[in-house]
């Protein structure tokens, strides 16, 4: 925990130091980068495996909308062959919270079987949920599945850390108000994971022993 601190403060003392002009010029780099790669379910290449980024799961452990939306894209992903495995990455860091094995569950019921799936239960942030996916779960080729405010920035940092990432964006509803905050935290994370990817480049808070992608994903299983 100390050294996520750690991390975080620094961050937040190289944004300070940025003027106005310079966090929009990083924000707008990030945006076109990432974009540049976001193609269509249809045209994205072949990968090693479909990463499907977590969002909200409510304590009965039902997805919350974006989260269904992106879990579906992701289904339809494989489905079409894109890739034989999928990586759902998101935050476990509670007994009381889980969003992995909601999702890998949603999955499973779609008709996915349990060894193609892989749980990141320590992907607490974009970064990290890209490091992991290099590092732990050995993934070189990837397709990214989030929505688009979100996945630009995504495949970029997958991009700067030497992932070959492509993104398929997940927008299938109108997410309400919630996106106007949405949009603008992106401007100030851009920024954050441009320093962290580019300049800082802090372990995640967890690594541990490889789990390669190649393999069966119930080795991730914890119930």
């Amino acid at each position: 925990m100390k050294k996520r601190v750690k991390q975080l403060l620094i961050s937040l003392v190289l944004l300070t130091i940025l003027d106005g002009s310079t966090a929009l010029s990083i924000n707008y780099y990030v945006q076109s980068v990432g974009e540049s790669y976001i193609l269509s379910t249809d045209d994205v290449p072949s990968a090693d495996a479909v990463l499907v980024l977590g969002a909200y799961v409510f304590p009965s452990g039902t997805v919350s909308t974006m989260l269904k939306d992106r879990l579906t894209v992701g289904y339809e992903l494989y489905e079409l062959g894109k890739a034989p495995k999928l990586l759902v990455s998101g935050d476990h860091g509670r007994k009381d919270y889980d969003e992995v094995n909601s999702m890998k569950t949603f999955l499973k019921e779609k008709g996915v079987p349990g060894q193609d799936v892989f749980m990141d239960h320590a992907g607490f942030s974009t970064y990290e949920s890209m490091y992991r996916a290099r590092d732990i779960f050995g993934v070189q080729k990837v397709i990214i599945v989030t929505q688009e405010y979100h996945l630009k920035r995504a495949v970029f940092v997958a991009r700067a850390m030497g992932l070959e990432a492509y993104g398929v964006s997940s927008d299938r509803h109108d997410y309400g108000e919630a996106m106007i905050m949405y949009n603008l935290r992106e401007i100030a994370t851009r920024n954050k994971d441009f320093l962290w990817a580019k300049v800082i480049k802090p372990d995640p808070t967890f690594l541990g022993d490889s789990i390669p992608v190649i393999g069966d994903g119930k080795v991730t299983d914890d119930r």
